[in-house]
């Protein structure tokens, strides 16, 4: 078997330029996100590198709950890969990779908000009421300029079940 020509790794500082640039190309698929914002959070990134440049990124959010977690849920994120870099796989290995991640933490499902539900329906993702993403909705979907409220918004909501975090 011949070696990928690319590698999926957790993101480092070095990498925020990389993963800035790459929301920035993708200004109709992805909310802009600030280098302080990628900084903060870059260990829930992870980034697909080919020949030392950041080709692919993938990244991930806790959703907060009230009170105890009962039902944890994680909202996969900044899924974006360079042009010349797509139908390559890069999309789907950093998808496997976070997915792995997601579920070390055991929650009870992983969300997406995507334009592009026939990709994730490959990994078991199906459609699901936005009301899933309250959150979400109310802190960073309503800032959006793009669309009168999020409930108009062209995105599909989406969940995949988990194993669910482990009850005490």
């Amino acid at each position: 078997m011949s070696e990928l020509p690319y590698k999926i790794r957790p993101a480092a500082f070095r990498d925020a330029a990389g993963i800035v640039r790459l929301i920035r190309n993708h200004p109709d698929a992805l909310v802009p996100r600030s280098i302080s914002d990628v900084l903060q959070n870059i260990d829930r990134f992870f980034v697909a590198e080919a020949a030392g440049a950041v080709v692919g990124v993938v990244s991930w959010a806790i959703l907060p709950e009230l009170g105890t977690a009962q039902h944890p849920s994680i909202e996969m994120k900044t899924l974006a890969v360079d042009a010349e870099w797509r139908a390559r796989g890069v999309g789907a290995a950093l998808v496997r990779r976070a997915l792995d991640r997601i579920e070390e933490l055991r929650p009870e499902q992983a969300l997406v908000l995507t334009f592009v539900p026939e990709f994730f329906r490959k990994f078991g993702f199906a459609e699901v009421s936005k009301e899933k993403f309250m959150h979400k909705l109310y802190t960073g979907c309503v800032n959006c300029t793009r669309y009168d409220n999020p409930f108009t918004c062209p995105e599909i909501a989406m969940a995949k079940p988990m194993a669910g975090a482990e009850r005490a």
